[in-house]
């Protein structure tokens, strides 16, 4: 066949799960894949939809990679994603640079979709997204040494300012036997952190019987030979004792949780369609703190959100200092078309933006005073390679998500392979992030 296709993902890990699936059914088919559009048969870009400046990215990058079919470096050009779910239509319609579209329910259609797009058709494929696979050999897209392991798809918790269920379907959870082989696999490889990934994977097993099963599957992922296991996007209102005994007691579990609150002022939340209140995040993470020594936790906050009013952000700056968490993504209210929160009365734009940069200060206050507690420390430590303009090894540990939080920078008189872990004792900070030297334990 001797076809050359593209490959470019946007957005989150579990798009870049997709993707990596797409890319091993093109090569299982004969494909030659490849990561640079210049000089290929067709062009893939995989979009993210998650709000109006994801699919302002995902169209950017579609107008810049048709540019290269106009100058005959790019025969072909396929848009998949959450976008291409989200405004099927129009980009069919509005955007003639574009020879074909798959909805995130046909993933599995994209050697069909390359087959048609070749011949001259226009292929528009839309599965449903309530009951497409989940399975599927990848080809990884991440460094050698950290993967990403989706173990469930869709949504349920519909809340009032997410698009995602209308994209990504009802919540499903992946069987744990095919969980656990392609885990094997990822472990066999040498894959040295497991980063394990859903919209919510703290309903995992839920939707089988309603009884969450995630604290069973990583007792079961503790077994293989992962050296970490870090877990993403756990809902506060699903953690249970026994999720909190596993991640306390299993030594690869990383002491780091992702859990996204967006506020904690009672009115917003309710009105949110969020199942928590402020009283119960206060519990929650008091409980956590407690039970799980040197917890990292990380969370993700929305300013302006319908009923915000200076009073309720106020509440928001108040409780962020009081818990300390210290990782928090902090982002201006969108409201997105389709969305009931998008329906609401809410502050400007310029007023979420200019509460954002105010709730960013607070937490660069909390972020510098973690960094001061650290001094003096260890932390083992997985070096990613070596920072040419610091001069220094650059690496992360468990504290520190690929992709999302900060890196630690060290020194190290003898060479360090990227992939390889160590310990470094912290000695500084360089603009915000940790800075250390290697240290050999006795």
């Amino acid at each position: 066949m001797n076809k050359r296709v593209a490959f470019i993902s946007l957005g989150c890990a579990k798009n870049q799960v997709n993707c990596e699936q797409m890319m091993a059914s093109a090569a299982a088919a004969g494909y030659t894949v490849t990561a640079d559009p210049a000089g290929a048969d067709v062009a893939v870009v995989n979009t993210c939809g998650f709000l109006e400046s994801a699919c302002q990215e995902a169209i950017d990058v579609i107008l810049q990679t048709a540019e290269l079919k106009k100058s005959g470096e790019l025969h072909k050009l396929l848009v998949t994603g959450c976008m291409a779910q989200r405004y099927q239509d129009q980009i069919l319609r509005e955007m003639p640079e574009v020879d074909g579209v798959l909805g995130t329910g046909s993933y599995g259609d994209i050697t069909a979709a390359l087959t048609e797009v070749l011949a001259g058709q226009r292929p528009a494929r839309f599965g449903s997204i309530h009951t497409c696979g989940q399975e599927g050999e990848r080809i990884l897209t991440t460094p050698p040494w950290y993967a990403y392991l989706r173990i469930a798809e869709g949504c349920d918790n519909h809340c009032a300012y997410c698009v995602i269920p209308s994209l990504r379907g009802k919540y499903r959870s992946r069987p744990m036997e095919g969980l656990l082989s392609e885990a094997r696999e990822l472990s066999d490889a040498g894959v040295k952190e497991c980063l394990v990934i859903a919209q919510d994977i703290t309903r995992y097993g839920s939707d089988w019987d309603e009884k969450p099963h995630l604290a069973e599957l990583l007792k079961e992922l503790c077994k293989l030979d992962f050296h970490w296991i870090r877990l993403h996007y756990l809902y506060p209102d699903e953690i249970t004792d026994e999720l909190i005994d596993v991640i306390a007691s299993e030594k690869k579990i990383c002491k780091y949780i992702d859990l996204p609150i967006q506020h904690c002022n009672d009115t917003i939340l309710r009105k949110m369609n969020r199942r928590d209140t402020k009283a119960e995040l206060l519990e929650l993470l008091g409980k956590l703190r407690a039970r799980i020594p040197g917890l990292v936790l990380r969370t993700s906050l929305i300013t302006g959100l319908p009923y915000e009013d200076d009073a309720a952000f106020e509440e928001l700056c108040a409780f962020l200092r009081r818990v300390r968490i210290e990782r928090a993504g902090v982002f201006p209210f969108s409201p997105e078309d389709g969305t009931p929160a998008a329906k609401m009365e809410h502050v400007s734009l310029e007023t979420a933006l200019r509460r954002k940069e105010l709730l960013e200060d607070v937490q660069s206050d909390i972020i510098d005073d973690y960094n001061r507690s650290c001094l003096g420390g260890e932390r083992e430590v997985l070096c990613e390679g070596f920072d040419e303009q610091a001069q220094m090894y650059v690496g992360r540990s468990y504290a520190e998500s690929p992709g999302i939080d900060g890196v630690l920078y060290f020194t190290s008189e003898e060479d360090v392979e990227p992939g390889a872990l160590v310990n470094v004792r912290l000695t500084g900070v360089m603009d915000g992030e940790l800075t250390g030297e290697r240290a050999e334990r006795a």
